[in-house]
């Protein structure tokens, strides 16, 4: 294959992996697409562009190796018992701010592309939702993150990326990723209105990113347990990779922010293994977030708008970009 094209692999890999777990009878499980670029807010930098494709089942559909795999997880960390399990596909691309130039950019974010797939457990009950997933994949030229933004930049014929020569080599990658979430739902008085509250932790652990975080959402819609928020590239502020509207339309508004004290970034870090562009990153990065979802019988849609803080020293400005995600279940 002369170019790699990331929506032929999700596709391809997803559709391997769903018939080997689920049987005819299992119903319906749902199947994310997320895109995430900063051109929603007109810049070409940074965490530049990345797509997401994942599967996950029915409440229920978990087999029984998941269910086990989760009673075996010390800490009592996946109490509330396994009951879903999803598979992730993912490529990420970060740039420096002038993507014209051909040389390495001293002082800026190296390029850098991430690809990746990845398992996760998933406990969920109206109030708890928890979430234990592992991302394997590789970082550097295999990771192709050059070509695929080339390919666009060609497309939309936009300002060509000139210094994917002076990207992160070669590094095979994994991170463990931790996440629970915690749910209060209320009705507005005299109204159908509702109102909840969502405060979340998360822990991430490997050569890719090292960090544990903090934070809330606050969303107002109509049948809000249908939904816990939009499927969102880590680390990006997360909601849920399935939804259960059924016959009810669900919408919500919702803001939220995390804060993550950061460890180890590897694209800002560079390589772990061999020498490479670094740049000194911050040790607390701040994401505020906000957006809308809609949801009816098989189908999701959610736009996400995201600022987030500086992640590295000589950053002059916070970063802003945009999430779309779609769902679809069957």
């Amino acid at each position: 294959m002369a170019r790699f094209s990331f929506a032929s692999l999700a596709v391809y890999v997803l559709l391997l992996a769903v018939p080997t777990t689920l049987s005819a009878d299992d119903g319906r499980g749902t199947l994310n697409v997320v895109f995430e670029n900063d051109r929603a807010a007109n810049t070409d930098r940074h965490f530049t562009h990345g797509s997401y494709a994942s599967y996950v089942t029915k409440r229920g559909g978990a087999p029984d190796w998941a269910v086990a795999l989760g009673e075996a997880v010390p800490g009592r960390l996946m109490d509330k018992g396994v009951d879903r399990i999803g598979f992730v596909l993912g490529q990420d691309m970060f740039t420096p701010d002038d993507i014209g130039r051909f040389d390495l950019i001293e002082g800026d974010r190296p390029y850098a592309g991430w690809l990746y797939t990845g398992m996760k457990l998933i406990a969920e009950e109206r109030e708890n939702l928890q979430r234990l997933e592992l991302d394997v994949g590789v970082v550097g030229p295999a990771s192709r993150a050059d070509d695929t933004q080339a390919i666009v930049h060609e497309i939309l014929g936009v300002q060509r990326p000139n210094g994917w020569d002076n990207q992160l080599d070669n590094e095979p990658g994994a991170v463990l990723i931790y996440e629970r979430k915690w749910r209060r739902i209320d009705t507005l008085p005299l109204t159908d209105i509702e109102i909840a509250l969502i405060p979340h932790a998360t822990a991430a652990l490997g050569n890719i990113y090292t960090f544990a975080a903090g934070g809330a959402s606050l969303a107002i819609g109509q049948e809000l347990e249908a939904s816990w928020g939009p499927a969102r590239i880590f680390p990006g502020l997360r909601g849920s990779d399935f939804f259960e509207a059924g016959e009810r339309l669900h919408w919500q508004l919702f803001m939220g922010g995390q804060v993550r004290a950061v460890a180890r970034n590897i694209f800002l870090d560079g390589n772990t293994f061999a020498d490479s562009h670094s740049v000194d990153k911050e040790p607390v990065v701040g994401d505020l977030q906000f957006g809308a979802e809609l949801a009816y019988d098989r189908y999701r849609l959610a736009f996400t708008q995201v600022v987030r803080t500086r992640e590295f020293e000589n950053q002059t400005e916070n970063d802003l970009f945009g999430a779309i995600t779609l769902s679809v279940q069957f």
